[in-house]
């Protein structure tokens, strides 16, 4: 069964309408056959991991021992699989390794970092080339503004695409099996 990896905030909250809609994608990746990857905890990772797990999908939590121990955070009720990781490097290492493709929702520093280093990861070749799905038009400024800075290459953000809907989410990651 294919992997999606979702990153995203862990801020948003049920009834959030960021919340609702990553929720709504979490059941419609699982209705398609995917397995649900995430960071585990809150936020979007529990609304994914919840739309996927009530859709009858299999969810797979990559957690972060240090987090844990640190902030307090508990693994999301609807998480079936538990990665256990001891770094976040560690952590964001595995939801690139296990992954087929990326959905990336709105977040902040973490979700940055992550977007970053799964697109360097591939540029190397330290990993497979994979689609990357930035969800909205969140990450467009940001991906723009590094595409015409001059400091990057230009393959860097090669495999990162836009859709604006969960549904469009869906029809692209269809469009690479």
């Amino acid at each position: 069964m294919p992997t999606i990896t979702l990153y995203g905030s862990a801020m948003p909250r049920p009834g959030d309408a960021i919340y609702e809609e990553t929720r709504r994608l979490g059941a419609l990746l699982a209705q398609a056959g995917y397995i649900v990857i995430t960071g585990g905890y809150n936020g979007l990772m529990a609304a994914a991991s919840q739309g996927a797990s009530e859709a009858g999908g299999h969810v797979i939590g990559v957690t972060c021992i240090p987090l844990e121990r640190a902030r307090g955070s508990k693994v999301n009720p609807w998480v079936k699989e538990v990665v256990a990781c001891d770094s976040l490097h560690e952590r964001v290492f595995e939801l690139i390794r296990l992954a087929d493709a990326f959905v990336v929702m709105p977040g902040g520093l973490g979700t940055l970092n992550e977007l970053v280093y799964t697109s360097e990861m591939m540029r190397a070749g330290d990993a497979p080339r994979r689609p990357v799905i930035c969800y909205g038009d969140f990450w467009n400024k940001i991906v723009q503004d590094a595409n015409i800075a001059g400091y990057m290459h230009s393959e860097g953000w090669g495999d990162i695409h836009f859709a604006t809907s969960p549904e469009t989410i869906l029809a692209a990651l269809q469009t690479y099996a």
